[in-house]
C-alpha cells in the first residue's frame, strides 16, 4: 500500500528545500499580486479548454429522445392479470413461536 505524506511532512520538506536553495546562493523574487504574463493592452483570450488542439465539437439535440422516454414513463406498465393461486401461510402457536406452514386458496 502506498504511504501518503501528511501535510506537516510536506511543509517540512518544502521548508528544507527552500533553505537548501537559499543557502546555495539562490534568491527569491517577490512578484506583486495581479501580475500577468499576457502582453499589456491586448484582451485575454478565453478558451474553455486551453490545452485542446481541436475545435469544440457541436452538441447533439436530445430533446426528442428525452420526450420519447418521458412518454414511455407516463404510459405505465401493463401487468398481466394473475389468477390467485394457493399461498403459503405460517401458523404460530399461542406463544408466538412458528409452528408450521399451511397452504391457503
Amino acid at each position: 500500500m502506498k504511504v501518503r505524506n501528511s501535510k506537516e511532512q510536506q511543509r517540512q520538506r518544502l521548508r528544507r528545500d527552500m533553505e537548501r536553495f537559499l543557502s546555495r546562493g539562490g534568491h527569491i523574487q517577490e512578484v506583486p499580486s495581479g501580475t500577468t504574463g499576457d502582453p499589456p493592452g491586448q484582451p485575454r483570450e478565453r478558451r474553455a479548454f486551453p490545452f485542446a488542439q481541436s475545435p469544440r465539437a457541436t452538441r447533439t439535440d436530445l430533446s426528442q429522445v428525452a420526450a420519447a422516454i418521458d412518454a414511455r414513463k407516463k404510459r405505465g406498465k401493463h401487468r398481466s392479470a394473475k389468477r390467485p393461486g394457493p399461498r403459503r401461510r405460517l401458523v404460530y402457536d399461542d406463544f408466538g413461536e412458528p409452528l408450521r406452514w399451511v397452504w391457503e386458496d
